[in-house]
């Protein structure tokens, strides 16, 4: 049981059913997008690699007909205080839910900019990360310094024509990722808005299966048409 008062238990939502007893593959968190919840994005492990374990957790905060993983002052801009406490309440699940094995986060939109604050926060504690059209949270407790990210494995995946996500922090998010942070960074571009193309799912799936064998190669940006 969580001891965190202010948030419910985590409602979690298991790819094909809960692993055996003491099976000990990595980890991928996914984290749906604001509005959204655990069971629309739970299928997008059908088409990740099957070498993890993937579980959909729901975000703590009731929004509308769905969930949110943090208050917001504007899209893409997380309230501090807010992002601290849901950051702290994924932080007590996720350290006994996981045990010592390796832990890679998938965020979608809002969950995109939670895994990125939760890999700034800890950038030890997590395998690898996929911020998938989404910003990074900027100006929201969380340290963006030069090198912050030294080694840490990084995909970011955006939509040319998104215009969901203001350009700026999308901008913003490339830019640092790919330059300042010192992340192995997979960066890729396509066509299309705020949602994740069969293009971007494809290279996804190449980048989390090469974390997964320990082949972190062909890091760079690349748009496509």
């Amino acid at each position: 049981m969580l001891k965190h008062s202010a948030f419910p238990e985590p409602v979690v939502a298991h790819h094909s059913g809960r692993p055996a007893e003491g099976e000990r593959r990595p980890l991928v968190v996914l984290l749906h997008g604001r509005g959204s919840n655990e069971q629309d994005i739970v299928g997008l492990a059908g088409h990740l690699p099957e070498t993890a374990e993937y579980v959909a957790l729901r975000a703590p905060i009731a929004e509308g007909g769905g969930y949110a993983w943090f208050a917001n002052r504007g899209i893409g801009r997380p309230r501090a205080e807010s992002l601290r406490e849901t950051m702290d309440w994924f932080t007590a699940w996720i350290d006994g839910f996981a045990g010592e094995r390796p832990v890679y986060l998938i965020g979608f939109s809002g969950g995109a900019a939670f895994a990125g604050g939760l890999v700034l926060d800890r950038p030890q504690r997590f395998a690898g990360a996929a911020i998938l059209y989404g910003t990074l949270p900027f100006e929201a407790g969380v340290p963006v310094d030069p090198g912050h990210l030294t080694g840490v494995p990084i995909f970011v995946g955006q939509g040319l024509d998104d215009v969901v996500i203001p350009r700026e922090l999308l901008d913003r998010t490339w830019n640092y990722l790919k330059d300042d942070s010192r992340a192995l960074v997979r960066a890729l571009r396509v066509s299309g808005g705020h949602g994740i193309s069969v293009p971007m799912l494809e290279e996804l799936r190449i980048w989390l299966g090469d974390q997964i064998a320990g082949d972190p190669s062909d890091s760079g940006a690349h748009e496509r048409p």
